[in-house]
């Protein structure tokens, strides 16, 4: 998929902006705390209708606006033009359209415009909590899998419906049964399809977390779930934890509590990563996600690099170009602060581009040359 053109209105601190894109790279370069991830993120939400960033849709609508619009123009692998028109008013449902017709479901929208982003606040992957780990495995599965993402719409509905129920006083064990049920059918086929995610995952992820890293180190992932001692069966633990579950108001068995354990050597690397190696890590898995999307969706992905380039040194900074500037990779958006940073990247590359300026909230084309026009 490419985007040929994007018109910002009222998003975060972009009063109003007009672009048009090269098919392969377009650079934003301008200080921290000048909008250049406001755009990525317009981009996300595009893609996700909701912020990489985690924000409510009220910061997401630029202050003293009632409403924020994206308007993009995109080109398909088939070589049809499709438009996507979001609305996002805070408090209201937002509203998609994609070539003038509404979706009558959000969730409809999730991998028809694939994309994937690498940026500072994805550290919280290693860093954080089991809860980024599976956002991770997530996204990448409902991008690539309608069964999945509809698994895990289920299951996440059953799993509200039994967490309230066990808040409330006397809740019935005939209902907690219909519950257990449902969440028993869904977990099975999110943990199975989790499975073997991951060990497709871990060849793509090693080599090019070496191709980047040239160390010896050995990296891995190892899928942890509850699950795994009942061959995928969630029922039995759910009844064998529901007297415990009634005494802390929430479901303490099930696939919402599984964990992806991100290693370096036999240690867990947010232990004992330097800045260096996380970075590493962090930029493998994200590259090898784009990999796996490309060969499971149709459209190729939009790849988004946020400030990826900042504390790693210029081996690694030159093998990452030249990984995303070969031809698995499709168009793709770098921001930076650097602008001459950039243009001896580009330059290396060999590829046609565009660079933007980006001041308080202020879009300027910087191209230093002529961008080929997505036809």
């Amino acid at each position: 998929m490419i985007l040929k053109q994007l018109h910002i209105i009222n998003f975060k601190s972009i009063a109003t902006a007009s672009m048009s894109f090269s098919p392969k790279v377009n650079c934003f370069i301008g200080l921290n705390g000048m909008g250049k991830t406001n755009i990525l993120d317009a981009l996300h939400y595009l893609a996700f209708t909701k912020s990489h960033l985690g924000i409510t849709d009220t910061l997401a609508v630029r202050r003293g606006q009632e409403a924020a619009v994206l308007d993009a123009s995109y080109r398909s692998v088939q070589g049809d033009d499709r438009q996507l028109i979001l609305q996002i008013r805070p408090g209201q449902r937002k509203i998609l359209k994609r070539n003038k017709k509404e979706y009558d479901r959000l969730s409809e929208h999730i991998g028809q415009f694939p994309l994937v982003i690498v940026s500072p606040q994805d550290y919280q992957i290693i860093l954080g909590g089991s809860e980024e780990r599976r956002r991770f495995l997530d996204l990448q599965l409902s991008q690539q899998d309608a069964v999945y993402m509809s698994a895990l719409s289920q299951y996440t509905k059953a799993l509200q419906q039994r967490n309230s129920l066990l808040k409330a006083s006397g809740a019935h064990d005939a209902l907690l049964d219909v519950l257990d049920l449902q969440l028993d059918r869904f977990a099975e086929l999110i943990w199975e399809r989790r499975r073997a995610f991951v060990a497709e995952f871990i060849p793509h992820f090693r080599e090019i977390y070496r191709a980047i890293a040239e160390e010896r180190d050995e990296v891995g992932l190892e899928y942890r779930s509850a699950l795994d001692e009942t061959s995928g069966r969630l029922y039995d633990l759910l009844r064998q934890s529901r007297e415990r579950d009634r005494l802390l108001g929430h479901t303490t068995q099930g696939v919402h509590r599984d964990d992806l354990l991100m290693m370096l050597a036999d240690e867990l690397i947010k232990r004992v990563g330097s800045e260096g190696q996380n970075k590493t890590f962090l930029i493998s898995l994200k590259l090898a996600q784009y990999r796996l999307l490309s060969q499971r969706n149709a459209e190729r992905p939009m790849l988004l690099l946020d400030d990826i380039f900042d504390k790693l040194d210029a081996e690694r900074v030159g093998r990452i170009i030249s990984l995303v500037g070969g031809e698995d990779f499709g168009q793709i958006f770098i921001t930076d602060t650097n602008r001459k940073y950039l243009d001896e990247i580009i330059h290396n590359w060999g590829e046609d581009y565009r660079i933007f300026g980006v001041e308080h909230g202020e879009i300027t084309n910087l191209s230093a040359n002529q961008t080929t026009a997505i036809r």
